[in-house]
């Protein structure tokens, strides 16, 4: 079956191909997977309070795509798969400034320097202005953008879903360099979206790699291999890198589809522990432990020192749960019914749920200052936090 898979997409595409969601039914995803784990009642949950909710035009509009809140200073930025980029204050949720862009955003926003980007399906790059929403530029680029346009150094860095990393001037947006790169001839449909640390450009590829590049000039630093393909077909030797490396204290935190759970040092690249385990989504990084959603929808809280594993979660079986991402005493993480669940990071028990779309969650909780933001898939916003008992 795999193997006429392959085939199969050889023949129709005629070279790079992704496996989207279509794809994943086919490998045994929607259609032929177990359903997922029904929920059963917490005793005794966690309390904790909406602050404020909200609703931005059609949410992904059932397109697998990487839309994703993001913060800066005391503005939240969002995007839908309509063009739509709003402007919302991150303690009331009232908007500041919305802007229909008319073009099909697959990725962002991604912020900073004064600039909100997005990018889209049609190759390209859209800065607007942080504090109107007035677009500054727009930029061509190689192909379809899935991975967050990041800035580091006056530069927007931008992945692209055919393997290039380009970096276009923050003013302007002309491009500066250019970094080539090949991608197996069948992936997943995802882009992981690099990690910037002054000056260095983190990235993941579809061939288990992972590399550093100059963010000044695109030349390599480093480039090592998470996990290194195997098997006869293509699919089997699918090993892409989808979930966002992290860097925290001096490394890089990173997962693999069909491959492992990895460390490396971020100025040079060195390896330190690896486990093995298959994620397309990602983890989550605190002080003390690093938190993983495989490919069954299991969470993991993994030593940071060492990897060994120090609680595993099994509950949430095929809820298809989002990356898990640290929250105070907690992780939070969303689900495909729309379900956001907070376990404990001491024993990973499943502490508190709160229902936020009916249509579920595929981007990635995110954290700031005691609250947690969470986008659905219809383009319901919202925001809580924990409340004294």
């Amino acid at each position: 079956m795999k193997q006429s898979l392959v085939i199969l997409l050889s023949a129709l595409l005629a070279g790079c191909s992704t496996l989207g969601n279509w794809g994943e039914s086919i490998l045994g995803g929607d259609d032929n997977a177990d359903p997922p784990a029904p929920l059963v009642d917490i005793e005794a949950p966690v309390p904790r309070k909406k602050l404020w909710s909200t609703s931005v035009g059609v949410g992904d509009d059932k397109h697998f795509i990487n839309l994703v809140p993001a913060i800066d200073e005391n503005q939240l930025f969002i995007a839908d798969r309509d063009g739509r980029v709003v402007a919302l204050d991150v303690e009331t949720g009232k908007q500041s400034w919305s802007v229909k862009t008319g073009v099909a955003v697959s990725a962002g926003p991604g912020v900073g320097e004064g600039l909100v980007l997005v990018g889209t399906s049609d190759a390209e790059v859209l800065a607007l202005s942080a504090v109107d929403g007035t677009l500054l530029w727009k930029t061509d680029v190689s192909s379809e953008v899935l991975a967050v346009p990041q800035i580091d150094l006056d530069k927007v860095i931008v992945q692209t879903a055919d393997g290039n990393v380009a970096a276009l001037d923050a003013v302007d947006g002309h491009q500066v360099w250019i970094h080539d790169r090949s991608i197996p001839v069948l992936t997943l449909r995802g882009t992981s979206t690099p990690a910037v640390q002054h000056g260095l450009v983190v990235v993941g590829y579809a061939n288990g790699k992972l590399a550093a590049l100059s963010a000044e000039k695109g030349f390599d630093v480093w480039e090592t291999s998470i996990t290194i393909p195997k098997g006869s077909s293509e699919i089997d030797r699918m090993v892409d890198i989808d979930g966002d490396p992290i860097i925290v204290g001096g490394a890089v935190y990173v997962t693999t589809y069909q491959g492992r759970v990895a460390v490396v040092d971020v100025q040079n690249g060195n390896p330190g522990w690896t486990r093995d385990m298959s994620s397309s989504v990602g983890l989550g990084v605190d002080f003390s432990q690093v938190y993983v959603t495989d490919d069954q929808s299991h969470v993991w809280a993994l030593s940071r020192s060492t990897g060994a594993t120090e609680w595993k979660q099994e509950e949430l079986d095929n809820r298809k749960l989002t990356a898990p991402e640290p929250y105070e005493d907690y992780v939070v993480a969303g689900d495909v019914e729309g379900y956001v669940h907070l376990l404990s990071r001491y024993d990973g028990h499943i502490a508190a749920r709160v229902k936020v779309d009916g249509r579920g969650i595929n981007a990635k909780p995110l954290v700031r200052d005691g609250v947690f933001y969470v986008y659905g898939n219809s383009g319901k916003l919202a925001a809580y936090k924990l409340v004294e008992k």
